[in-house]
C-alpha cells in the first residue's frame, strides 16, 4: 500500500500541476514540491483532488514534500 500511495499522489500532484511536474521525479526524491514547480494553484488543484479521493482536508502549510503528504494522509485520513 505505501508504494501505491506514493505513485497515487505522485500522479495526483503531477495532475494538478498540468503536468508540469513529472510524477517520476516526484517520486526520486526528497524535493520540496515547490522546488519541483508546484505552484500555488497547483497546490489549490491538489488540495481539491485529495479531499475528493480521500475526504481529507489538506493543510498546504503542513505539506512541502511527497513523503509528507502521504504521512498527512495517513495521520487524517
Amino acid at each position: 500500500m505505501d508504494g501505491e500511495l506514493h505513485e497515487r499522489l505522485a500522479d495526483m500532484i503531477a495532475k494538478a500541476a498540468d503536468g508540469a511536474v513529472d510524477p517520476a521525479e516526484v517520486l526520486a526524491g526528497q524535493a520540496r514540491l515547490s522546488d519541483l514547480g508546484v505552484t500555488s494553484l497547483a497546490y489549490l488543484r491538489l488540495i481539491d483532488a485529495v479531499d475528493a479521493e480521500f475526504g481529507v482536508e489538506l493543510d498546504p502549510a503542513a505539506v512541502d514534500s511527497l513523503d509528507s503528504l502521504v504521512d498527512y494522509i495517513r495521520l487524517h485520513g
